[in-house]
């Protein structure tokens, strides 16, 4: 595999994102979620939103991208929480990954990128929600020391589904178990 970059996101990655994060709820949930929804997923309506967060350029928000051959292959975004939640005043609020950039340590390295960033800005644990069906994001959180928090129904532009809640309480630690 050609060597991966990582750098902070633009506006220009906006519709690369938005792309990739499509395809991965297709991947990734076909036979947890119906069918239609995941069809009806369209990435034109996730650049707007993604074009709105990147061109804030908040220093509380952060969001970074993993390339191969100019070709994005992962991303990871994250945020502080006002008001906190579980004791948690940040929130891991994306990260995925192409297959064949996953177990190779892109994953572990945007999740300490986020971690690192949100630190900066005074951030002191982090929190993450996942679609309790996710066993692969649950174990990766699982194996980065996340401590589950909670498991909950919650409803998604009207489908009912269950999430999971992780988190971790010293970031220092998590940028640990990332390998920094």
């Amino acid at each position: 595999m050609t060597e991966i970059t990582f750098r902070r996101a633009t506006v220009n990655d906006a519709p690369a994102i938005a792309a990739l994060r499509v395809d991965s709820w297709r991947t990734t949930y076909r036979g947890v979620m119906p069918d239609a929804y995941l069809d009806g997923m369209r990435a034109e309506e996730s650049t707007e939103m993604w074009l709105q967060v990147l061109n804030a350029d908040l220093p509380t928000i952060a969001v970074f991208v993993a390339e191969a051959d100019k070709e994005l292959v992962g991303f990871a975004a994250g945020m502080l929480l006002m008001p906190e939640k579980f004791d948690l005043n940040a929130e891991l609020t994306a990260i995925y990954l192409k297959p064949i950039a996953q177990r190779g340590g892109v994953g572990r390295r945007l999740l300490s990128m986020i971690a690192s960033t949100l630190q900066l800005q005074d951030a002191t644990g982090l929190l993450v929600w996942v679609i309790a069906g996710n066993q692969a994001a649950r174990q990766f959180y699982e194996q980065m020391g996340a401590e589950l928090l909670v498991e909950q129904p919650f409803t998604w532009d009207g489908l009912d589904l269950m999430e999971t809640g992780y988190g971790w309480r010293d970031l220092t630690a998590l940028r640990q178990a990332c390998g920094e």
